[in-house]
């Protein structure tokens, strides 16, 4: 095993891998932006380095640094986490060049199944099903007019080297292809550098579930079931689950069989995830795309098969092997997770940054915190806004709905609005009580509670009354915003003094009073403006 690991990446996957390196007897190393000086993963590394400003181009996207940080510190192996250059087959061969080890799949693997096109064609010779669209490149705005035509409408624009729902639009008339295409296309190149895009047919109301995959270096490859990933806000997950709710051992076992020819046809080693698009009526599903690393929702398979996939990952990395066989794997009971964003989902999940000014976990039977922030941690404006992610077990899907809700409503966050209000609403809301799930849950669930306020004479939320999907705007007009929101949100404090109290009792009063006039504030610019 190793001696010393550098972990290149922040936030919560960061800790999450510091804590299994302890578990191992492995000597962690942080790496850090000059505004993530005091984070948690930081304090919790025995070693930490800083790589560059708060810019993710100069620090956790620059490669050279971070192969330098781990050259300087004597690290051994260096785990890329997810997001930033975890997918990055250029970053692995600087890995690999530099005398250390990468924990993750190779570079060539990576190249195959980065690309969502050649993904595609490697799934068809897998013998794989995937959704009906092109498996090249789109040459021209020409070629997508004559391809859409063959396919049909309603279609998926996506970038093809996307992800985490950039570059990707949905059309569903011809006079908004050109608007989709060009959108698309500069989205995809401001996002991956890569203004590639394809064309898929698009599903009707889809489930979203993937398989689990791992390999080592032996020749064995296994699955470990299903997570349902259908609850989605701008394309990304924000629920998950394990099992599936629709998922019984046939399904189980086609998609997991499927997952697997597609691993084994790229000669892929480590932690995968295989996803599919499933049809909820008739149980056909089709190869959608494969994530070449440890997913954000792998808590959820933690809990349900008991293994410590990050444990894994180190050991298949170390010594070449997995622990377990397919026959080993078991699912027992069921697992639920919620993504916990800076985030204020009635205003359209606009991003919240600032300072967490009260903080309280919720804990006991069955209840899992990944966390990558703590008291007086400050959400920058700079990253992901996502702050933690809950995930609960139950015996069975109704206790772990229950265990859920009782975790949502002791979960407390002051100092910036978060998305824990709308997932309290969410896991009671009937559709998602018997597993009714789909891609457009969000939106649906947001119509419906729209028609229920509006038949007791209330107002709808602007969120509800706009539309997640329809209504937001350009990321980076988001982040111009938040910045704007953060910088005001900065100089009131500045000129604010508030006398320290250690009776929680009046800070926790203080901070639903400044809720309250918040919210106050945002109704009366609401009906002013719709008085003018």
């Amino acid at each position: 095993m190793f001696r010393k690991v550098l972990i290149a990446n922040r936030g919560e996957i960061a800790v999450r891998i510091i804590r299994t390196c302890r578990e191992l007897g492995i000597t962690p190393v942080a790496v850090y932006s000059e505004v993530d000086a005091e984070a948690l993963h930081v304090r919790l590394a025995d070693e930490a380095v800083c790589i560059g400003p708060a810019s993710s181009a100069q620090s956790y996207l620059n490669i050279p640094a971070v192969v330098a940080a781990a050259t300087s510190t004597n690290a051994e192996a260096i785990h890329p986490g997810y997001g930033f250059l975890a997918e990055n087959a250029d970053f692995a061969r600087a890995v690999i060049v530099a005398g250390l080890t990468y924990i993750g799949p190779t570079p060539e693997a990576m190249e195959i199944m980065g690309s969502k096109t050649s993904a595609r064609r490697a799934a068809v010779q897998a013998g794989v099903a995937i959704v009906p669209g092109t498996v090249e490149p789109l040459r021209s705005f020409a070629e997508a007019k004559e391809i859409s035509q063959q396919l049909g409408f309603p279609l998926m624009l996506k970038a093809a080297a996307g992800g985490g729902g950039k570059g990707m639009r949905l059309v569903s008339a011809y006079d908004e292809l050109l608007s989709a295409f060009e959108t698309a296309q500069a989205e995809a190149t401001a996002a991956f550098g890569d203004s590639s895009l394809y064309l898929e047919k698009a599903l009707e109301r889809p489930r979203h579930i993937e398989i689990q995959v791992f390999a080592d270096t032996q020749g064995n490859v296994v699955h470990l079931g299903e997570r349902e990933c259908s609850i989605q806000r701008r394309h990304q997950k924000v629920v998950e689950e394990c099992p599936s709710p629709i998922a019984d051992p046939d399904l189980r076992r086609r998609m997991g069989e499927a997952a697997v020819r597609i691993t084994r046809a790229v000669n892929y080693t480590g932690a995968g995830t295989v996803e599919f698009l499933v049809e909820d009526a008739t149980r056909d599903f089709y190869f959608l795309e494969m994530n070449t690393r440890l997913q954000v929702e792998h808590p959820v398979t933690e809990l349900v098969t008991g293994f410590d996939l990050v444990r894994e990952q180190f050991s298949v990395a170390a010594r070449g092997e997995l622990s377990f066989k397919q026959e080993d794997v078991r699912l027992q009971g069921h697992a639920i997770e919620c993504r916990i964003y800076a985030e204020d989902p009635e205003n359209n999940f606009f991003p919240s940054p600032g300072t967490i000014t009260h903080l309280q976990e919720p804990s006991g039977p069955g209840v899992r915190i990944d966390s990558g922030v703590r008291l007086n941690s400050e959400v920058s404006i700079h990253y992901d806004s996502m702050i933690s992610k809950l995930a609960v077990w139950g015996r069975s899907r109704p206790e772990a709905i229950d265990r859920l809700r009782r975790a949502l409503d002791e979960y407390e966050v002051s100092g910036i609005t978060t998305t824990l209000p709308f997932f309290r609403q969410i896991v009671r809301d009937e559709e998602f009580i018997a597993g009714r799930l789909d891609t457009g849950f969000i939106v649906n669930f947001n119509a419906r509670r729209d028609s229920t306020q509006q038949a007791k004479g209330g107002v709808t939320t602007r969120g509800a009354r706009v539309g997640c999907e329809v209504a937001i705007v350009d990321s980076d007009m988001a982040l111009v915003a938040a910045a704007l929101h953060y910088i005001k949100n900065q100089r009131r404090a500045s000129v604010q003094v508030v006398a320290q109290s250690s009776d929680r009792w009046k800070l926790s009063g203080r901070a639903a009073l400044l809720n309250t006039n918040q919210a106050i504030s945002r109704r009366t610019k609401a009906s002013s403006n719709r008085n003018k």
